[in-house]
């Protein structure tokens, strides 16, 4: 399976005033002005008419991944994997396909309950993104082909979801992290798998090992600025909003990030950094890495 990128995500609000200030007062994304005032929040960062789609709920939730694929005929091979690897999905209406602005989709739930749908022919409208807070453009590459950034999800299964997300999806390896949080000697950790997909981006999906619930049903989702001011006058807008640190400035070991991470209105933790690397995976080896940050990065401090 060819998957490009990360295309959108889908999230519950009770409280979609809420997501509206926090993403575009805090992050500087923009309320998407192409798309449709039918109770939903579009929310726009490039080319594309919107990447993150606020859906009304009676939860405050991370709901959905949205994958990218090139074309018709790639879809129609991920579909033909999909079925040969046994895995049910469910083919979007042509109304819910025009709501999502794309040609055709499908949903499915993957190993570990991570929802998923897979997508191919979003319509771009070009235009450009107008924060209201001036930031002036969020890497996602050239007409946002390495999608809208990375997200980090738990799973009671890691060796089942990166089975699936390797062998199924054709996710790559890029590297391997294991945490001991309790100090006993007989605490077995937890694993962290980073893939890519097929772009130039350090990793599109981390699959974190874990059973118990997580705040908004997400370990944190990643959206990238071009350069430390733009990191800088956001970390400010965060004291301005009150808006709770999860963790501290700080750059990460394997993909470089230099980034902050804080509490979005669904619970979850959102990270906002710039100078990630680009890889060219042909000539990549796997890493396995013994700590998430080279400094920074300590949880539950500004």
């Amino acid at each position: 399976m060819d998957i490009r990128g990360l295309g959108y995500v889908i999230i519950e609000s009770t409280d979609i005033n809420q997501w509206q200030h926090f993403a575009t007062q805090v992050l500087g994304l923009m309320k998407a002005p192409g798309m449709p005032d039918d109770g939903n929040l579009y929310l726009k960062m490039d080319e594309y008419p919107y990447r993150f789609m606020i859906v009304p709920s009676a939860q405050d939730r991370f709901s959905v991944s949205a994958w990218e694929v090139a074309g018709p005929s790639q879809f129609e091979q991920a579909l033909a994997e999909l079925d040969a690897a046994g895995v049910s999905y469910q083919n979007g209406t042509a109304e819910e396909a025009d709501l999502r602005r794309v040609r055709d989709f499908v949903r499915f739930t993957a190993p570990g309950g991570i929802a998923c749908e897979l997508f191919y022919y979003m319509k771009l409208d070009y235009a450009p993104l107008v924060s209201p807070v001036g930031v002036k453009r969020f890497v996602t590459g050239y007409h946002g082909d390495m999608g809208l950034g990375h997200l980090a999800v738990p799973t009671p299964d890691l060796a089942a979801s990166h089975r699936f997300f390797t062998e199924v999806m054709g996710f790559g390896q890029s590297d391997y992290m294991h945490f001991n949080f309790n100090p006993e000697p007989g605490d077995p950790g937890q694993g962290l798998h980073f893939l890519h997909c097929n772009n130039p981006r350090h990793h599109s999906l981390a699959l974190f090992q874990d059973a118990n619930p997580h705040p908004g049903n997400l370990v944190h989702m990643m959206v990238e600025v071009e350069d430390l001011d733009t990191l800088g006058h956001m970390m400010d807008r965060v004291h301005q909003h009150e808006v709770k640190i999860v963790t501290n400035f700080g750059r990460h070991t394997n993909d470089r990030m230099v980034s902050i991470y804080v509490e979005s209105p669904a619970g979850f933790a959102m990270e906002y950094g710039f100078g990630g690397v680009q890889l060219d995976w042909d000539n990549y080896t796997p890493t396995e890495s013994a700590v998430p940050s080279t400094w920074g990065h300590r949880w539950g401090q500004g």
